[in-house]
């Protein structure tokens, strides 16, 4: 299935979603307006995150939006997910291109490198994020990633979507999409909230 990269990013987190309600937390945020989903479970055992793993791709494939996996495209491949995230210290493109196959969605994060985003557009990524542009309590030791970082990339960086990623909210998403980025990665904006659903919602309308 061809998906379009743009909207709301929405990365799992352990810390803020309880296993017991993970399916319905999940479920939520989608309703939301979420248009594409990340299984982010770092330091987590292979069986527990195949099986977070192909519980919200039920979610993901009935909604028609992409499940995307952090780091590892071999997990990625054994859930059936669309795709992996790549960070600093994962593989490569190529090897995540080898394991997944031609029409697999690969992410990259670039932090607040263009040059890295640059790289990642030449190897044939699908689409970068940057962060971080405000404070994160996921990313407490990362220093901000000032807004004209994003603006210099949406220049730069031409053929594939780029997402903005950190610390941003409702009060500040409309700042980000101003810089001409395709979409905003959240966790803490939805997954922290009482309602993940009502703060999707807020976050999908600002962002189109």
């Amino acid at each position: 299935m061809d998906y379009r990269l743009s909207g709301l990013y929405a990365i799992t987190d352990r810390n803020l979603i309880s296993r017991e309600y993970f399916e319905t937390t999940v479920e939520k945020a989608v309703q939301g307006g979420v248009k594409m989903l990340q299984l982010r479970e770092k330091d987590t055992v292979w069986e527990e995150a195949l099986r977070l793993g192909k519980i919200i791709l039920k979610i993901t494939k009935s909604y028609g939006i992409p499940l995307i996996i952090n780091d590892s495209p071999e997990l990625a491949r054994n859930i059936g997910a669309d795709g992996v995230h790549l960070g600093e210290n994962d593989c490569s493109v190529e090897h995540a291109r080898s394991v997944l196959g031609r029409d697999a969605i690969i992410g990259v994060s670039c932090y607040g490198q263009i040059e890295r985003g640059l790289k990642a557009q030449m190897e044939g990524a699908d689409y970068v994020a940057f962060g971080t542009p405000y404070f994160t309590p996921t990313k407490p030791d990362r220093s901000p990633t000032p807004l004209e970082v994003l603006r210099e990339a949406r220049v730069a960086i031409t053929k594939i979507p780029i997402f903005a990623i950190g610390g941003i909210t409702s009060e500040n998403a409309s700042l980000i999409m101003e810089t001409g980025v395709e979409g905003i990665a959240v966790i803490t904006s939805i997954f922290g909230s009482e309602d993940p659903e009502k703060a999707a919602r807020e976050l999908a309308s600002i962002i189109k």
